[in-house]
């Protein structure tokens, strides 16, 4: 049985949390679908033209709101976007109806060679304008808003000339699309170069927030022996990323919010014990701002 669902966000999910689809948790959580708000999936895990996963999430679109993240279109390279990954996506688009859909600003393919990750993009202008003209092209093409989401990032280019928060909210003013506020990318980059999260809040379109991400991340050492942070997706979510949700939760409400796990997947009920987690922490910051 379909579980009731809360309140509808902007970005058309529901505002609860959600969770990650990892095959090793599908059987339980089909015989109970209440543990979880929604359901997300990386876009390119299903692109085939049938089969057994494509079966799969057509009972979890069936059972849950959907959310559809996907990895590959290369939004913030200089190639022109895949025509036929745009296809491919608009044809499972199109199958499974998602409530939201979300990409990252980021490259991953160059000069027909493509790359497994999420490489960084140089806040200036010409990448500005570049950006708008894919994010236009793919809503175009999908007939839908999608998310953009900021990175975790480890290097900062020497020819950025924009703020970060400023870059993404100027893409949001002028295509229309929504933000994907993973807030663990967030705390990494803050950490990794040192700049104040209230002052790349205060400049970013929270307004635009259709959803949240929550996720683990390892510390790690670099070359010159200084902490670095890794968006490695491997452990729990986090105390200062909770408290980060709290914090932008209160300064403008709540959003639908996914906890991911790619790594080192562990058991079902440590997953929704973080569930029930983020959800203390909206309840505890949507009572402090009644308060």
């Amino acid at each position: 049985m379909t579980p009731p669902l809360p309140p509808i966000g902007p970005a058309g999910l529901p505002l609860g949390v959600g969770i990650g689809l990892k095959r090793e948790h599908c059987s339980a959580l089909l015989a109970d679908p209440s543990p979880v708000d929604f359901i997300e999936v990386h876009a390119e895990n299903f692109m085939s033209e049938g089969g057994p996963n494509l079966a799969l999430l057509d009972r979890i679109a069936e059972t849950w709101p959907l959310s559809i993240h996907g990895v590959a279109l290369s939004l913030g390279g200089e190639a022109p976007l895949d025509r036929a990954h745009l296809l491919r996506l608009r044809r499972l688009i199109d199958r499974v109806q998602p409530a939201s859909f979300s990409e990252h600003l980021a490259w991953s393919s160059h000069d027909g060679t493509y790359f497994n990750d999420l490489l960084p993009v140089a806040y200036d202008t010409g990448t500005l304008q570049r950006v708008i003209s894919h994010v236009d092209e793919a809503q175009d093409f999908l007939g839908r808003q999608l998310l953009l989401e900021n990175p975790s990032t480890y290097v900062e280019l020497a020819t950025s000339t924009w703020h970060e928060a400023e870059f993404l909210a100027e893409i949001a003013r002028k295509t229309g699309c929504g933000m994907l506020l993973d807030l663990n990318n967030l705390y990494i980059s803050s950490h990794n170069h040192g700049w104040p999260i209230d002052d790349w809040l205060g400049r970013f379109a929270l307004d635009k927030v259709g959803e949240i991400h929550l996720a683990g991340h390892e510390q790690v050492t670099d070359e010159a022996g200084r902490p670095l942070l890794i968006d490695s997706h491997g452990d729990a979510v986090s105390a200062p990323v909770y408290d980060l949700l709290a914090q932008v939760t209160a300064l403008d409400g709540h959003r639908p919010v996914l906890i991911e796990r790619d790594n080192n997947v562990p058991p079902l009920a440590e997953l929704l014990a973080e569930v029930e987690t983020a959800r203390a922490c909206i309840a505890r910051a949507a009572n402090a701002g009644a308060a």
